[in-house]
């Protein structure tokens, strides 16, 4: 090993030795005759080894040897001395000197306590480089890892580990048990590292809690794996924890999309209806929901007035439908005392209390052609009177309208006025029916167990496949109000775990007389591929809208060569 020395000594005849002996060793070799000159030598080169006198005049071989490892040069030092005693020995090495030798100085001992010194320092670079390597692939994975013995000491530890798992800092538990730092927010952990260390095998926790560095509550995953060396001997263990508490966030905030302000849906029409109300929810226009009944129209009024709102500004609901003219005009505007009998005090309407806030107008179908023209007033001026007064009243108020009917046939045969059903729609959101998002009914059925379990005081785990096939293949005509009556039905007829077909209303009676959306014998192409384009190429879903088994769709698939991109 060919190396670049120092050679420290004021005896300018004993260097000159020295480096002869190391030159012919074929090594390169510097000399300095004292610590001043040395420490210059120090600074410029980066040696691989350095000898140097003790005595050096009025600085000393141990002054060089203490600024030697002030620097953290990697170079070995070894003492020289034609005085050795017991003191100076031990004080050298105690400073960290790599060996010590005596003048006269053999060719024979300098060039062995030169050969380990070399061979020290590169076992201790070779141990530092992967030390490096090490630090920095524990710096760069964005995971907690900690390593330990057979004993549960702790060898290494990244930072991350502090921040993820909330333990002591780095320098505090190194070299420390890890039952002395692990407390009971800690104990998954601890048992896994316990768990590979006595069976010498991996293991897994999965997604459990625990407190990191600021306090806050983490979700993470934790995996151990045994330390085993080329020997095959067992050393230890390593714990990787990923923290997946953006994950989780992320997944549910997935379900909350699919749970958005208590309407349920993942379906691309309700997609749609979510992507509206996030846009509407900003803005003071006035919206026109329409859907059949039970489609969730009033939830969808809800979310316009409350997502991303101050939850506090009055939302006021009116069901039209169920009031006379009479009654529904001193409902929407109120009336003064005396204004017609029975009228014994003042009353604020519903458009006043609503100020600052929404009116939600439901059925406005079905008004008389006199409310319809005191209506579109108010849309137009945002004032009215009060029955049996004549002071005009101002208000701020957002109108959302909702109505089953066909307004448009209704404008077209003269019972709804024109101007009125433009101001209502100046945006229009259509909810869809049940049989127009079947791809949501397991998530409506989960939601509505859910509900239903608490309503009910019950502990029912799901609806069995038979009951969810029937249920995907009815055409709900009371939409989803239909299928949260269904289920309350058999929850409290069922005295099981799971609902089951007998649980059903009698309509449902073994499932006969239910409406398919396709007919079970029709397995031609054009039905299989219609429906595998209905369901987005979901094949388990296009089997159940076929009625139909899985592996015989396969079979169909195959038979009539149908291919998403070639369906033709």
């Amino acid at each position: 090993m060919k190396a670049n020395i120092l050679v420290v000594d004021d005896d300018e005849g004993i260097s000159y030795v020295i480096k002869r002996f190391l030159m012919q060793g074929g090594h390169e070799v510097s000399t300095a005759v004292d610590y001043n000159e040395a420490m210059d030598k120090l600074s410029l080169t980066d040696f691989d080894l350095v000898f140097t006198d003790i005595n050096l005049g009025d600085r000393s071989g141990i002054d060089l040897l203490r600024e030697v490892k002030k620097r953290k040069m990697a170079c070995p030092v070894i003492m020289i001395t034609g005085n050795p005693n017991l003191d100076t020995a031990t004080d050298a090495i105690r400073l960290g000197a790599h060996d010590y030798i005596f003048k006269p100085v053999k060719i024979t001992t300098l060039t062995r306590v030169t050969n380990l010194a070399l061979k020290y320092k590169s076992v201790v670079q070779e141990k530092n480089r992967y030390q490096s390597n090490l630090e920095a692939i524990f710096r760069s994975v964005r995971d907690a890892i900690i390593t330990v013995d057979r004993d549960l000491i702790v060898l290494e530890v990244n930072e991350l580990a502090e921040e993820i798992c909330g333990f002591p800092g780095k320098d505090e538990i190194k070299g420390k048990k890890c039952d002395s730092f692990m407390d009971e927010c800690s104990k998954h952990y601890l048992e896994l590292i316990t768990e590979t260390i006595n069976t010498k095998l991996p293991a897994e926790r999965i997604r459990f809690e625990c407190g990191g560095a600021d306090q806050s509550r983490k979700v993470v995953s934790a995996t151990t794996s045994p330390l085993i060396d080329s020997a095959g001997h067992f050393n230890g263990c390593v714990m990787v924890v990923k923290d997946e508490t953006r994950l989780a966030e992320l997944e549910s905030n997935l379900n909350k999309h699919w749970q958005f302000h208590n309407i349920i849906g993942k379906s691309e029409k309700m997609e749609k209806i979510f992507s509206m109300i996030d846009t509407l929810s900003e803005t003071q226009s006035t919206v026109l929901i329409t859907g059949e009944n039970g489609t969730g129209k009033g939830l969808v009024a809800e979310a316009l007035h409350y997502y991303r709102k101050n939850s506090k500004k009055p939302f006021v609901v009116v069901g039209c439908a169920s009031l006379s003219d009479n009654l529904l005009e001193s409902e929407l505007f109120g009336h003064v005392k005396g204004a017609f009998t029975g009228a014994v005090s003042d009353r604020v309407g519903r458009f006043q209390k609503a100020d600052g806030g929404t009116i939600f107008l439901d059925e406005i179908g079905d008004i008389s052609n006199s409310m319809q023209l005191r209506l579109l007033r108010v849309l137009q001026e945002r004032q009215f009177e009060r029955v049996g007064d004549s002071t005009p009243v101002s208000v701020n108020v957002r109108v959302i309208a909702a109505t089953n009917q066909d307004l448009r046939k209704k404008v077209s045969n003269k019972s709804y006025r024109q101007d009125l059903y433009h101001r209502l729609k100046v945006v229009e959101l259509a909810v869809p029916p049940v049989r127009e998002r079947r791809e949501d009914i397991p998530l409506l059925v989960d939601h509505f167990v859910k509900m239903l379990n608490d309503k009910l005081d019950k502990n029912i785990n799901s609806v069995s496949e038979d009951v969810l096939k029937v249920f995907m293949d009815y055409d709900w005509p009371g939409n989803v109000r239909e299928l949260q009556h269904t289920l309350e039905h058999a929850f409290v007829i069922s005295k099981k775990a799971i609902i089951t077909l007998e649980d059903l209303p009698s309509e449902f009676g073994g499932a006969v007389g239910i409406k398919k959306h396709h007919k079970k014998e029709d397995y031609g192409r054009d039905s299989i591929v219609q429906a595998l384009v209905d369901t987005g190429w979901n094949k388990a879903k296009a089997a159940r809208l076929l009625g139909i088994g899985r592996t015989t769709l396969y079979v169909k698939i195959e038979e009539y060569q149908i291919t998403e991109d070639h369906t033709g």
